[in-house]
């Protein structure tokens, strides 16, 4: 199929046939109604010139008779011009005007009407049309008078071969438009067939183009773009996600086999075998756990627990969840700090969002103590944990800061993904699920979560848009 050809069957062209068609069938009629009414206009007033003239002669006829009526027609008619006269007397014998013979069709009709003729001494030229009237004069004399029409017939006749040249002029360039519109949009829309082709087999780094032309199917392309960008991310989020699985489930799950195992090739007693299960059961406890996080992040992608938010207090939930972790802020050593302003509210999920603070603390907890970054004298660092919550240009921020070794500023994007452990952290039991789950709720919520340098440690930004109380006045 050809380029032209595929252009021709796309809905674009066909729907620039239909509005030229309609354009065409209003411009007809209305072009037509004024070239048939600029037509009645100008025989109106011929027959309203010829009216007025025959209205002349009447009077010239009944002041001086037939004799003055004569002259007053001779004399008009040696004028030039467009006026036509003839006048007979009873036996049909010419006696004045311009005119060869009385015309057939006013014979046939007195009233007036359009007929051919050929001006006296022009009797070999081409007949040319005129209309007029006859006027019978007593004693049988008979008075024709008319006005030539052969150039508005001409003028007529070029209009309408212009009109209709002009309708073939513009049917030819609304196809040919039609035709260039279609291959144009056609050609866009290839581009996307390619594009989604190229995502089909695998590759999903593929983009449609941008012409920079900022219209509607740029807007759309960029739209598909995005989506194609959450599309891979998420995919390469899963494929990421099913590798550290493998390797980060595989190596408890042949622990706890090897064990269990171990124990009855073994065959302790049953202290022995209390240990093993006691043991066994811890691990499993944390595998729970692992998939229970996975679920969660996993709904909380999806949205499908987005439509049941309420308003909620971030003021209260971060107090809450600073007094359940205090006590073991204490037991570490160290000192919470804790800043929350008042009356801070958005729209949300209570529980999601209490999760989300929970694993900031456990995380400042869990890292927030340095053991490998020994001071001056030789002793580990024991620092404190500060909570802060406020409203910055409308968005409520909560900072969570340690003084903990941090993360580097080249993995702290990856920091937020599922699985990812760095190397410091490999030490501490986790699955590298708690800021994943951070991330995925302050998403579902549209916020966002920044890792920065605390100097020393790490400070967790979260931000969310505040609730706009005007929207429920």
């Amino acid at each position: 199929m050809t380029a032209i050809s595929k252009a021709l069957g796309t809905a674009a062209f066909r729907l620039t046939l239909v509005y030229l068609l309609i354009f065409m069938i209003i411009a007809g009629a209305v072009i037509g109604y004024m070239f048939w009414r600029t037509n009645n206009l100008l025989t109106e007033q011929v027959m309203q010139t010829v009216g007025a003239e025959v209205k002349g002669l009447r009077e010239q006829f009944s002041v001086g008779g037939v004799a003055l009526l004569e002259q007053t027609v001779e004399r008009r008619a040696l004028r030039p011009g467009n006026n036509l006269y003839l006048l007979t007397n009873s036996q049909g014998v010419r006696l004045a005007g311009n005119l060869n013979r009385v015309p057939p069709r006013l014979v046939e009709k007195p009233s007036g009407g359009v007929f051919e003729y050929t001006r006296l001494g022009y009797e070999g030229a081409q007949r040319r049309m005129a209309v007029g009237s006859v006027l019978g004069v007593s004693g049988g004399a008979l008075l024709i008078v008319a006005r030539d029409i052969e150039d508005q017939r001409n003028f007529t006749s070029g209009s309408r071969r212009i009109f209709l040249w002009s309708f073939a002029l513009l049917a030819l360039v609304g196809v040919g438009g039609g035709v260039m519109i279609s291959r144009h949009i056609l050609a866009r829309i290839e581009k996307v067939n390619e594009t989604a082709q190229t995502i089909i087999s695998g590759d999903f780094s593929g983009r449609i183009p941008i012409t920079g032309a900022d219209d509607e199917l740029d807007r759309l392309s960029e739209s598909l773009n995005r989506m194609l960008t959450r599309i891979e991310q998420l995919m390469s989020g899963l494929k990421e996600v099913s590798d550290n699985i493998a390797h980060d489930l595989k190596t408890p799950l042949s622990r706890m086999r090897n064990r269990v195992e171990g124990a009855l090739r073994e065959g302790g007693g049953e202290d022995d075998y209390r240990e093993v299960l006691e043991r066994t059961i811890e691990e499993s406890d944390e595998l729970i756990k692992t998939f229970n996080a996975l679920l969660s992040i996993a709904r909380l992608e999806a949205g499908a627990v987005g439509k049941s938010f309420q308003s909620v207090s971030l003021s209260d939930i971060l107090r809450d969840v600073g007094e359940l972790y205090e006590p073991l802020v204490d037991d570490g050593g160290m000192k919470l700090q804790l800043h929350v302003e008042d009356g801070v509210q958005i729209l949300g999920d209570r529980q999601l969002l209490g999760q989300a603070m929970a694993n900031l603390f456990e995380n400042a907890l869990k890292y927030g103590v340095s053991g490998g970054c020994p001071d001056k004298k030789g002793q580990s660092m024991i620092a404190d944990i500060s909570v802060k919550l406020d409203v910055v240009n409308s968005e409520a921020r909560i900072s969570v800061s340690d003084r903990g070794p941090g993360i580097p500023e080249g993995d702290r994007a990856r920091a937020l993904k599922r699985f990812v452990r760095l190397e410091d952290s490999r030490s501490q039991p986790g699955s590298g699920l708690g800021l994943s789950l951070v991330a995925a709720v302050a998403r579902l919520h549209g916020g966002d979560v920044v890792l920065e340098d605390a100097r020393p440690g790490l400070r967790v930004v979260l931000s969310f848009p505040i609730e706009d109380k005007s929207a429920h006045s």
